[in-house]
């Protein structure tokens, strides 16, 4: 009895399955994509046991590991045998496996041949193709020892890498040299090879404090045994947690904070398997030069943290993250400050050399620049950013002269020392260099401007100096790569075309410029000078940025059908199209909504029926049933009163206004027939139907809308 129940609970434990340790142990890792294939490869491996009936679909996490030096996880109730499965394959239909007399035809015998039994081992099953036959065959799982090689091997070739390495003369690529393997299901070791090793249930600790192997008692006390005896603090997010926690307590010792700053705390974390922050500090004369080029080189080049004080003001620390406990942290202090003094000074030095000279004495020497090997040099942008920039300027009734000016200045600071030192700095040195210079104010801002928006969400140029600035250099781009064919294609777009032109929609649409996009692309390749074919050019410009302006609205949670009501109408001015997309997702939570959508799909398909043949001109006279006549009595009581609506873009409360015409549009279908043998009155009626949706056409094509 005993026995029995003993055996009962050992069998209960098998079901409920064993977590599953699997640790890739390699040569540093890239610490800018760690949590990112971390996470890819926790994920991947999850969908795999899944899917090989190891693992319950309810387990939707996974605990993942990353350090400099490993890529972990460790998944729960992983089973020690996969699920039994039944397996079923379908064959030829009855009709065709049995002649009229019941006797088994050529496709019945091959069927079952094929599935290597008897025939009368083939069961029958309906399907919505008549009956057939069908084979069904129990599979019994493999055990989990057999299975997870697989399972590991896929996830592997899966991982997001840009580039797979290979390394001494083995044919196995991954991110990185592979120098250990762990496999470890509960306690029992899987034995594998894979990546030019063999899996063992030895890890490694810590570089410096750990150098040794460590046995790992079973896939649970992994993360003890690491960071106990390894001296590893195997979660990237616990890791995380810590250099926050520690950070934020230096700086506040000091009377300061850090800037929240995510990426340099991912790329510092996926850096040090054990963390320890050292609070340094600098020469307050380096605080004379331009905070944006201190803060790069501590965050960019030496990965430290810059101290703030409460108005923003840089303070003269910074705090590092050793990945070391040193015996003597004052000298790692010391070490710090002097390699960040050099990179102080070299930027000290850029930044009193090039005030030497004044940004305009820098044009010329853009002619030494290639913008594009057919396109020019940045000289011969700097000129048609100029005149575009001066167009805008006037749609926009910006500073004709301000503008000229700053387009005239947009790319000079990419000749200064700081620039060409720190690249991400164009524009914002240009700002403090324009100041130097005593360039107008305006000026220096729209040298910074110029490249906003950066990214996604980003802030936009406020200023009309800034807006045209930005704009021109965004549009003289699209325009010049377009016209020498090098387009953007599936994920590759090495001109940044999409982002270009998502920046200049959004800075026209949220600053709300009144600006004509087809008129501005028409204008951008008249002044290239014919390096390209102009045939053409402009609307396929066009077209890639209205795919463009789909996915923001698709991202802002308005529908495709929304989009397409709205991009139907081809308006050219942004700005005008977004009210128009605000006011048809207003139209379509009115209680009339449905109804005029009906309405309106049935009114396009009577008019494409007539193939073209639709009067232009009503007439009254020719009105003979009640309902067509209320219909152009609404009309024309509606008519004054959204003509003005119309005239000043007010499309929403054109729309909520049109929509009082719902009853009469109803009662027109239900009682009038359009297509009479009346030539007279159905081309009457036709006309009155044409200018019907044309009310509705002047904002939207209504009859797009789904739903």
């Amino acid at each position: 009895m005993a026995r029995a129940k003993k055996q009962a609970n050992a069998t209960g434990s098998r079901s409920r399955g064993q977590p599953l340790l699997i640790e890739i142990g390699t040569e540093e890792l890239p610490p800018k994509s760690l949590k990112r294939l971390s996470e890819a490869f926790g994920e991947r491996l999850r969908h795999h046991l899944i899917n090989e009936h190891l693992l319950a679909p309810a387990v939707t996490t996974v605990e993942t590991f990353a350090t400099p030096r490993r890529l972990a996880v460790l998944i729960p109730d992983v089973r020690s045998r996969q699920q039994d499965q039944q397996s079923k394959r379908l064959g030829p239909s009855v009709q065709a496996a049995f002649d009229a007399a019941g006797k088994p035809t050529g496709a019945a015998i091959g069927f079952a041949k094929s599935c290597g039994v008897a025939l009368d081992a083939l069961a029958r099953e309906e399907t919505d193709k008549g009956q057939r036959l069908v084979y069904i065959q129990q599979v019994k799982g493999q055990a989990a020892d057999k299975v997870i090689p697989l399972v590991l091997e896929r996830a592997i070739k899966e991982l997001p890498v840009a580039k797979r390495m290979r390394w001494g003369d083995l044919s196995v690529e991954f991110v990185r040299p592979v120098h250990w393997l762990v496999v470890l299901h509960g306690k029992q070791l899987i034995k594998m090879n894979l990546l030019s090793v063999t899996s063992d249930r030895k890890t490694r600790g810590h570089r410096f404090h750990h150098p040794g192997a460590i046995t790992l008692d079973s896939a649970a006390s992994y993360v003890a045994q690491l960071e106990k005896k390894g001296h590893v603090i195997a979660s990237f997010a616990e890791r995380r947690a810590r250099i926050a926690a520690a950070v934020t307590r230096l700086a506040a010792d000091i009377g300061g904070s850090t800037p929240a700053d995510d990426e340099l705390l991912d790329e510092i974390t996926g850096l040090v398997e054990s963390p320890h922050a050292i609070l340094g500090g600098f020469d307050k004369r380096f605080l004379d030069v331009p905070k944006e080029a201190l803060v790069t080189t501590m965050r960019n080049n030496q990965k430290y943290f810059p101290v703030v004080n409460r108005k923003g003001g840089l303070l003269p620390h910074f705090i590092t993250i050793s990945n070391i406990k040193s015996k003597s942290p004052a000298q790692v202090r010391a070490g710090n400050e002097r390699v960040l003094r050099a990179r102080f000074s070299d930027a000290r030095f850029f930044w009193d050399t090039d005030r030497k000279v004044r940004l305009e004495q820098r044009v010329d020497a853009l002619r030494t620049v290639v913008f594009h090997v057919k396109l020019g040099t940045l000289f011969d942008k700097t000129g048609r950013v100029q005149r575009l920039a001066v167009r805008i300027a006037e749609m926009l009734g910006a500073n004709r002269p301000v503008v000229q000016r700053a387009a005239l200045l947009a790319k000079t600071d990419l000749m200064t020392a700081m620039v060409g030192e720190f690249p991400t700095l164009q524009g914002t040195m240009g700002r403090y260099y324009s100041v130097h210079d005593g360039e107008a104010a305006e000026v220096a801002v729209a040298m910074e401007e110029q490249y906003l928006p950066r990214f996604a969400g980003d802030a936009l140029p406020a200023t009309g100096t800034g807006q045209a600035l930005a704009i021109a250099d965004r549009l003289d781009t699209l325009v010049g790569i377009f016209g020498i064919g090098e387009l953007p294609t599936g994920d590759k777009d090495p001109f940044a075309l999409r982002r270009a032109a998502l920046g200049v929609l959004r800075t026209i649409i949220e600053q709300r410029l009144d600006l004509d996009l087809a008129e501005l692309l028409d204008y951008a390749v008249s002044i290239y000078d014919l390096k390209f074919e102009p045939g053409g050019v402009a609307d396929a410009v066009f077209a890639f940025m209205m795919e463009r302006l789909r996915a923001y609205y698709h991202d802002a949670g308005i529908g495709a059908d929304v989009f397409e009501a709205v991009l139907t109408c081809r308006p050219t001015r942004p700005g005008d199209f977004d009210r128009r997309v605000r006011a048809v997702e207003v139209f379509r939570g009115l209680p009339e909504a449905a109804s005029l959508t009906a309405a309106n799909k049935r009114i396009a398909n009577i008019l494409r029926q007539a193939n073209g043949a639709v009067p232009g001109v009503l007439s009254p006279e020719l009105l003979q049933d009640i309902a067509e006549r209320e219909l152009v009595t609404r009309m024309v009581a509606l008519a004054g009163e959204l003509a003005p609506l119309l005239e000043r873009g007010d499309y929403q409360t054109y729309l909520v206004r049109l929509a009082r015409i719902r009853d009469a549009v109803d009662t027109f279908f239900d009682s009038v027939l359009v297509m009479v043998d009346n030539e007279k009155l159905r081309n009457n009626r036709l006309a009155l139907l044409a200018q019907t949706r044309a009310l509705f056409l002047r904002i939207a094509d209504l009859s797009c809308l789904q739903g």
